[in-house]
């Protein structure tokens, strides 16, 4: 009889042990929401967040949802992470600075990007590192001008601008803060202009029907071009370094995560990021595959 009572007891103690672990189990599920990431409407951000999104399902064991391409880019999203519709997308420093926060131009990364992270913090915000490349306005030269006239900086090219030919997509060359500026700027006087679509300037260099065009340092065709980029010795554009903004709430919700962001600083050189935007858009391959590929390649995926 007390065997049998002794048994039963056993049998209900590891019922109710096996009923406690499964609602523990269950209320910890409950509470893990998946991690909402947004992008802009650009292959670059489809592929830092497939890279955000692969490294955090990784390291926590959390599954993400990924929104990609949000109409407006940041005068959307940063509304929607507010709210808390998001909790973490890709920005850039100068975006955020000079659009989100209404600044004027800072001149000096390190300034800027200190006092980013105050006034974000204020917003309940917080700036999860940098990755190490900056997606900024450049201008372009074909290498073989470069080498004739010696060309390195923007300065450079101001001297050597009465020989060469300066090839913009339309826009570029009308709007203010576009050629016309930096030709006030540098002093620069080009031999001629030619207006080119954006897909065709670096068709239209490697034909030597254009010497000189505006790109972004990480264009995807820039990765197969044989141009070289000039230095903006006089800094009239600013600096667009690019990084992870993530709620507060979030990153106190899920212990790890801000360790997990962090292991992407300085990780990404403006190479890799050229070269991996051009294997989505001009080879065609997935940005998922990309993005693993380029975290195994760093040792942050097994």
């Amino acid at each position: 009889l007390f065997r049998s009572i002794k048994n039963k007891r056993r049998t209900i103690a590891v019922i109710l042990a096996a009923v406690l672990a499964a609602g523990v189990f269950a209320g910890c599920g409950k509470s893990k929401e998946p991690i909402k990431i947004a992008s802009k409407p650009m292959t670059e951000q489809y592929i830092l967040t497939e890279i955000l999104g692969q490294l955090i399902e990784h390291d926590l064991g959390v599954k993400v949802e990924i929104t990609k391409g949000i109409g407006g880019g940041t005068t959307n999203i940063q509304p929607a992470l507010l709210k808390g519709d998001f909790d973490l997308y890709p920005e850039y420093t100068g975006t955020a600075w000079l659009t989100v926060l209404k600044h004027e131009k800072e001149d000096d990364p390190d300034v800027l990007y200190e006092n980013l992270q105050k006034e974000y913090q204020e917003m309940g915000l917080h700036w999860s590192g940098l990755y190490g490349f900056q997606n900024s306005y450049v201008l372009a030269v074909r290498k073989e001008a470069a080498e004739e006239y010696g060309l390195e900086t923007f300065s450079d090219l101001a001297a050597a601008s009465g020989n060469l030919i300066f090839g913009g997509n339309p826009d570029y060359m009308e709007r203010e803060d576009g050629y016309p500026m930096i030709c006030e700027a540098y002093g620069m006087e080009f031999k001629g202009t030619v207006d080119v679509d954006i897909a065709l300037k670096y068709q239209a260099m490697a034909n030597q029907e254009i010497d000189v065009t505006n790109a972004f340092t990480t264009d995807a065709q820039l990765a197969a071009a044989d141009v070289l980029l000039l230095q903006d010795d006089k800094s009239l554009f600013a600096t667009y370094y690019a990084g992870t903004v993530v709620r507060n709430d979030t990153l106190e919700k899920y212990p790890g995560l801000a360790d997990t962001l962090e292991k992407l600083t300085g990780q990404i050189s403006d190479d890799e990021m050229r070269e991996m935007n051009y294997q989505v858009e001009v080879e065609g391959k997935d940005e998922k595959d990309i993005a693993r590929d380029f975290l195994t390649q760093k040792g942050l995926l097994n």
